[in-house]
């Protein structure tokens, strides 16, 4: 069994990032900033909560009889709990003897053409560890663009306008960036899990440093872009924020409607119709919240059973990053004649090209994982897949 690491990942950034901007709300505070302070905890407290009942819902807490844990995550300490108790299902593994839960049947990715299924015992503390760790990665992914993707905006926007940046600031958007990082970075991992569960995956040191360079420079790249839109053009910025939101927001039930599919009865068994659609549209609210951001990873589709589509459709994400080009293209232009910061045309030039370029470097590094470093790049790539089926 491997141990929780990405439980403590996501409970560390978790922690670091309430911990940063409570203490920057009190400097706000001190400075008789009302605004700023009650926007930095909005951006706080409100996706600590919802990390609190994606905890809660993922491990069914409701129906069982645990109030202890309960009072916890009504006190906010719901994560630091989950982790410690992770790590003590983890180190007392061995000690007893138990009986495997389940078998797992899993296939190797194919080397020479050929896949071959492996048979897995599952015990049943490894069993809890991997709840956790499904848990926790939704945690992250809900924590990081519910939370942290609004407050490196909002910080970011504030320093621009203060043409300064604090130790307290910038500690705040240094660890933001790192949560939607890693956040974005859950979203890659759960789209392969899904789109290949039926094989054993792996990702190897160079995937993962593709996909940290790919998705921080798109995203810091994309905040930037905002930033600078919202910095001359004050609070137009919210009309494109809501038309991006109500867009990625409306596509998947309009996919969903068009097909003609019944509505999802099985998404999780103790939900009512009404609970039912309620999950569905916090999924895809989201989904939103991530495509204003960064590509998903993900084509959700609520006429599959698992919510996700298992097929790979290249066009997808091929028109998001085209379209995203041309709206940041857009924004940073409607900037360049916008701005008045710098008086030097040049200079203004500059600094529009650096982003442009920064956001087409993420998409080398995205061309560089699916390409040469992906785990499963043996599935879809045209020659292996050949291979597989002359020799099923």
């Amino acid at each position: 069994m491997k141990p929780p690491i990405s439980v403590l990942v996501s409970v560390s950034l978790f922690t670091a990032e309430t911990t940063a901007a409570l203490y920057l709300s009190l400097t706000y505070s001190h400075s008789g900033e009302r605004i700023y302070r009650g926007l930095t905890l909005l951006f706080t407290l409100l996706p600590s909560v919802l990390v609190q009942l994606t905890l809660t819902f993922v491990h069914r807490d409701l129906k069982r009889d645990r109030p202890l844990v309960l009072l916890l995550h009504i006190l906010q300490l719901g994560p630091i709990v989950r982790c410690l108790e992770a790590f003590y299902i983890y180190g007392s593994t061995g000690r007893v003897e138990e009986p495997y839960v389940s078998i797992t049947c899993k296939k190797q990715i194919p080397r020479s053409g050929v896949s071959v299924e492996v048979e897995e015992h599952v015990g049943r503390a490894e069993g809890k560890v991997i709840t956790h760790r499904a848990a926790f990665a939704r945690a992250a992914v809900v924590q990081a663009f519910l939370g942290s993707a609004p407050q490196l905006t909002l910080q970011a926007y504030i320093c621009m306008l203060r043409r300064a940046v604090s130790i307290q600031t910038g500690t705040l958007m240094v660890v933001s960036l790192l949560s939607i990082v890693y956040g974005a970075l859950r979203c890659n991992i759960l789209a392969i899990k899904i789109k290949y569960d039926d094989y054993e995956v792996q990702m190897s040191p160079s995937a993962y440093l593709c996909v940290f360079l790919w998705r921080s420079l798109e995203i810091s790249t994309r905040v930037a872009v905002l930033v600078l839109f919202s910095s001359v053009l004050g609070f137009w910025i919210l009309p494109v924020a809501l038309a991006d939101l109500l867009a990625f927001f409306l596509f998947p039930w309009v996919l969903f409607w068009r097909s003609g599919a019944p509505f999802p009865k099985d998404v999780e068994k103790t939900l009512t119709r009404v609970g039912t659609t309620v999950a569905l549209c916090f999924l895809t609210f989201l989904y939103a919240a991530v495509s204003i951001f960064c590509w998903p990873a993900v084509g959700l589709d609520l006429s599959n059973q698992d919510l996700i589509s298992r097929a790979e459709d290249w066009d997808r994400p091929a028109a998001f990053y085209v379209l995203r080009f041309v709206e940041n293209t857009g924004l940073i232009l409607l900037w360049w004649v916008f701005q008045t910061d710098f008086r030097q045309p040049l200079t203004a030039a500059l600094l529009a090209t650096q982003l442009l370029v920064g956001y087409i470097g993420s998409l080398i590094f995205m061309l560089i994982l699916y390409r040469f470093c992906h785990p499963c790049r043996k599935l879809y790539l045209p020659s292996t897949s050949c291979n597989l089926q002359n020799n099923p």
